[in-house]
C-alpha cells in the first residue's frame, strides 16, 4: 500500500511495482489509509511523512502499537533528508527510509529486500507449506510432488493464502485482493472457488488444507 498525497509519485511508484508483479493499493489521506489497512492487511506500506490529517510519523506509531498490524513493514518516503529526521522516522517504527527524489530501481530493490527479510513467502518464486508447493514462475502447484491442475482464480486464491498460512481472511479481504477489478463479484462466488480449490488440493489426501471459520472466512491451515 502506498500512502502518499502527491498523485504523480503514486502513479510512478504504482506503475513500477505492478511491473514487478505486485498488487498495489493507494491512499492520499492518513485516516482513510488506516481504515483501509485494517480491511486488506497489506504486506508492506510505503508511507509519506507529510500527509493530510495524520502525518506519516503518527501513522507509524499507531500501527506499531496494534497487535494485528505491528508486523507490517514500513518504508518511509519523504523529502526530509536530515539525519535527525531519519532517526525520528526509524524510531517511530519505520523499517526503512528513502528520501525524495529517489530512484525507482532502488525503491524496488528495497521493497524486495524488506519483504524477503520479514516474510519470505511473499516474494519467493517457489513457496512450500507442508507437502504443498506453489511455483509462481511456472504457475504450477504440487501436492506430495504430484502436479495439481488449478484454474487461474483458484491459483490466485492459493497464492494469496499461502503468504500467511493459518491466518484467517474474510470474504471481504479475498474480494479486495483477488477480485478488486470486478465490483460485481458476490460472496457466493468466493465460496464456489474456495470449494474448487479445496477439492483440487485435497484430492487423494487425508489432510484438508482449506479451513472454513464460521462467520469469519477462510485460511490455509
Amino acid at each position: 500500500m502506498i500512502i502518499e498525497d502527491e498523485e504523480s509519485i503514486v502513479t510512478l511508484v504504482k506503475y513500477n511495482l505492478e511491473k514487478e508483479g505486485y498488487k498495489v493499493f493507494s491512499n492520499s489521506n492518513g485516516e482513510k489509509a488506516l481504515e483501509h489497512i485494517k480491511e486488506i492487511a497489506p504486506d508492506l506500506i510505503l508511507l509519506d511523512w507529510m500527509l493530510p490529517n495524520l502525518s506519516g510519523i503518527e501513522i507509524c506509531k499507531i500501527l506499531k502499537t496494534e497487535k494485528k498490524h505491528k508486523h507490517i513493514p514500513i518504508i518511509m518516503l519523504t523529502a526530509k533528508g536530515e539525519e535527525e529526521d531519519k532517526i525520528r522516522g526509524l524510531n517511530s517504527g519505520a523499517d526503512d527510509y528513502i528520501t525524495k527524489p529517489f530512484s525507482h530501481k532502488e525503491l524496488i530493490a528495497r521493497v524486495n529486500a524488506l519483504l524477503r527479510r520479514v516474510n519470505p513467502s511473499v516474494s519467493e518464486d517457489i513457496v512450500e507449506y507442508e507437502d504443498l508447493k506453489v511455483d509462481r514462475i511456472e504457475r504450477k502447484v504440487f501436492r506430495e510432488k504430484k502436479e495439481i491442475k488449478l484454474g487461474p482464480t483458484e491459483f490466485k486464491l492459493l497464492n494469496f493464502l499461502i503468504k500467511n498460512p493459518k491466518r484467517v481472511y474474510s470474504r471481504e479481504q479475498l474480494l479486495e485482493n483477488i477480485w478488486s477489478d470486478n465490483i460485481n463479484v458476490e460472496n457466493r462466488t468466493i465460496d464456489v472457488h474456495i470449494r474448487r480449490l479445496r477439492q483440487a488440493i485435497n484430492i487423494n489426501s487425508k489432510k484438508n488444507y482449506i479451513r472454513t471459520v464460521r462467520s469469519a472466512g477462510y485460511a490455509l491451515d
